[in-house]
């Protein structure tokens, strides 16, 4: 009797409903977030001013662009630094901090050489360099007249004014590396001659502001023209 009714019971009793095969076990899972947009970075906007204007911090000035006009004057500022000269006020008030610095750290000076020359001066200048070496190499280190960054006053010699070993010096060295923070670029740097149209003169900075200097440091483009996207300038077009 007791048998019966444990096969009964075992019969009676229903079973789990068993897992088809192939069928997921286990718990859902949750809906995955969706991933995050990045934020693009931001594009320099390399039209924001003028590269042909003669008042304009970006204009570009080379052996096939010149000044327009070609006798264009700058307002100017005194340069209260070793030199004097003058230059344009947003170069003139970086200069002098730059040269500060330089000398709080250093405890050395630096020194103007050359800084805004008119279109007249720079005739007789360019005409002196056509005397002492000829036309051309006094075209490989010194503007005509209506084609020179100095007519800008945007420009400036440092300590120095033809010596090329000036960019081995530790100021040479120093504004090299630090003249960006303070809105200069070096204008013709070495190797580069065939794209500025004059050999390597590490004494000449050009002022272009903080926003353009950084700028073309942090992408290590090293002149205006490449810059820019604009044809190499190896010559005069006549």
């Amino acid at each position: 009797m007791i048998l019966i009714l444990v096969i009964a019971v075992v019969l009676l009793t229903p079973s789990a409903p068993s897992t088809p095969s192939g069928a997921a076990t286990g718990t859902p899972s949750s809906t995955p977030s969706p991933t995050p947009t990045p934020t693009p970075t931001p594009t320099f906007n390399k039209a924001q001013l003028s590269i042909d204007e003669a008042a304009s911090l970006w204009v570009v000035v080379n052996k096939t662009r010149p000044l327009n006009p070609n006798n264009y004057a700058p307002t100017l500022a005194a340069l209260n630094v070793p030199g004097g000269g003058q230059m344009r006020p947003e170069a003139a008030a970086a200069l002098t901090q730059m040269f500060a610095d330089y000398l709080a750290q250093s405890g050395t000076q630096l020194k103007v050489v050359s800084a805004y020359r008119s279109y007249n001066t720079q005739v007789s200048t360019y005409n002196g360099w056509v005397n002492r070496l000829g036309k051309a190499q006094a075209d490989r280190q010194s503007a005509r007249p209506g084609f020179s960054e100095h007519q800008t006053g945007l420009a400036v010699d440092i300590n120095t004014g033809a010596d090329q070993g000036f960019g081995k010096t530790p100021a040479g060295i120093w504004l090299a590396q630090n003249s960006y923070r303070y809105g200069f670029i070096l204008r013709y740097p070495d190797g580069l001659e065939p794209i500025t149209g004059y050999e390597y003169e590490p004494w000449h900075f050009r002022f272009v502001g903080v926003d353009l200097a950084t700028e073309m440091h942090s992408t290590g483009v090293q002149t205006l023209e490449q810059f820019f996207g604009l044809p190499a300038a190896p010559d005069y077009l006549n």
